[in-house]
């Protein structure tokens, strides 16, 4: 069950540097709120691909329902809830806003996943 896998290791490398050259030096209302969040979907799947060897369609589903589960938190603002405001990079990570556009942006991340690894 537990593996190394080089291309997915790099996938997560290459897609979180992108994500924090998006956070640091993109501030729009596409590309940051809605490619960022398609963007992170996928990277937490290949990071969980890099390690363990589960089936696609089973990490897929349970990246996105962890997403989504993140994203109905943020509804109920539970980072100020548990006084995780003041770690900056903790409050950010997690979200303060819930939007429902980010529920299609995770889906969207997923399906992407799905269409790339079932390709024939």
């Amino acid at each position: 069950m537990f593996i190394f896998n080089k291309r997915y290791f790099y996938l997560t490398l290459v897609l979180f540097l992108i994500e924090i050259c998006i956070a640091v030096f993109v501030n729009d209302s596409f590309i940051r709120p809605f490619i960022g969040d398609v963007l992170v979907v996928i990277l937490i799947y290949c990071f969980v691909k890099a390690f363990w060897n589960i089936h696609s369609s089973i990490v897929a589903l349970s990246v996105f329902a962890f997403s989504c589960a993140i994203e109905i938190l943020q509804y109920f603002n539970f980072v100020n809830n548990l006084g995780l405001q003041k770690y900056k990079i903790l409050a950010v990570a997690l979200g303060s806003v819930f939007d429902w556009k980010d529920i299609i942006a995770y889906a969207i991340g997923i399906i992407t996943v799905l269409w790339l690894e079932n390709r024939t």
